[in-house]
């Protein structure tokens, strides 16, 4: 990592994905195999009381807090934990703010352990579609 070291308050640098697209939802449906048709069929996501959308896999959303992660500390094996709670849908078409902010920071040889409080809010309303922490080794 280049730039300053994080202190407690550090914004990590915020992305906004635009439009989910319900190419990319099926896609992701077909290498997970995941057979559940909300990520697919409008009917079913309607009979199942979810709207009138496809919904966005939850691991999407979750990936899409990874890639800012490892944006800002410049590595994928940087990042050493990742815990969420997925509290509400992403859908076809929504466009998802996703950052985090450092919590606590350890100093470890060669660098810091910060902690971080994630997130993924839908763009349109600001409702939390996942919340976690994280765990990033910064090395210098």
């Amino acid at each position: 990592m280049t730039g300053p070291r994080p202190v407690v308050g550090t914004e990590i640098p915020p992305r906004t994905i635009r439009a989910v697209s319900v190419a990319d939802i099926a896609i992701v449906a077909l290498v997970l195999q995941d057979s559940n048709p909300i990520h697919w069929d409008l009917a079913a996501v309607q009979a199942a009381g979810l709207g009138d959308r496809e919904v966005n896999q939850g691991g999407s959303t979750l990936a899409y807090v990874q890639g800012v992660l490892v944006d800002w500390a410049g590595s994928r094996s940087a990042v050493q934990t990742l815990t969420c709670r997925f509290r509400a849908n992403v859908v076809a078409g929504d466009d998802v703010d996703v950052g985090g902010t450092v919590t606590g920071v350890t100093a470890v040889a060669g660098g810091v352990l910060a902690r971080c409080d994630v997130w993924a809010r839908r763009t349109a309303d600001g409702v939390e579609a996942l919340t976690g922490t994280a765990e990033v080794l910064l090395r210098w």
